[in-house]
């Protein structure tokens, strides 16, 4: 499940730094103040639905348009990064990857992998629900004009623009998918990225963007720890997530409290 419907879902995490990590890694890098978050744009014609995202929409996107496939064992290339803050080699090895994790010599721990080689809908799947909790998983492939995705290998700087300032067609230009327009996709659509919103969609639209932003008005601090870095990572923020969709020119907003 990607984060954001996971808050919508259930805002207020009890002990999300341990028990949801899949969320809260996401809330590291925020301090108090308002935030721009990811965003997605959707396009639809007669025949093809395009996904275009932010970073931290490429899992979505990726899980969409495996999702299309109707074969799971069918094989097909892949290629793209992996980048998470810990060592996953073992989950690597048991999903049958031979992806090489290399620890960066940095001051951050982190670890990364290039991607090439082959994989099915089914494992790729599999491989996505493991990686959402720890890793950024940037994955390209192509089995045709639509069924395809397209994703960087280098994950953006954080934007340091102000929310009203956002320039959202700049920023979903990280990840691209395509699948095909039909009615099983667009209820999987609707129900994965947007189904907070579902009774307000028209029944017929052509284009949808979708934004997160945020404002974390509190940040509270574990007591037993002292190293500032981890402080950081281990620390829950609390405040309001501001989500909102354009749909043709019309706009729909919602807001949801959460504690992360």
């Amino acid at each position: 499940m990607h984060f954001i419907r996971k808050i919508i879902e259930n805002p207020v995490l009890a002990d999300p730094a341990k028990k949801y990590m899949n969320v809260h890694r996401h809330f590291y890098r925020y301090s108090r103040g308002d935030f721009i978050g990811p965003a997605l744009k959707i396009l639809k014609t007669n025949t093809k639905l395009t996904l275009k995202g932010t970073h931290e929409y490429e899992d979505l996107i990726l899980e969409l348009v495996l999702k299309s496939i109707s074969d799971d064992s069918e094989k097909f290339e892949i290629k793209g990064k992996l980048i998470t803050g810990s060592d996953v080699s073992e989950e690597i090895a048991q999903l049958g990857f031979n992806w090489d994790l290399k620890q960066s010599t940095g001051k951050t721990k982190n670890y990364k992998a290039d991607i090439q080689g082959y994989s099915d809908k089914a494992n790729l799947l599999k491989a996505l629900d493991i990686f959402r909790k720890t890793s950024y998983l940037l994955i390209s492939f192509n089995k045709g004009p639509n069924c395809k995705v397209t994703t960087k290998k280098n994950i953006p700087q954080p934007s340091k623009k102000k929310v009203e300032d956002d320039d959202v067609n700049q920023r979903v230009t990280f990840c691209t998918g395509y699948l095909s327009n039909s009615d099983q996709n667009i209820k999987t659509l609707i129900d994965l990225a947007l189904s907070d919103f579902k009774s307000e969609l028209p029944s017929k639209w052509k284009q949808i963007v979708i934004l997160n932003n945020y404002n974390v008005t509190d940040i509270e601090l574990p007591k037993d720890i002292k190293d500032s870095r981890l402080l950081r990572i281990m620390a829950i923020r609390k405040g309001k997530l501001f989500r909102s969709i354009e749909v043709d020119n019309e706009l729909i907003e919602k807001q949801y409290s959460f504690v992360v």
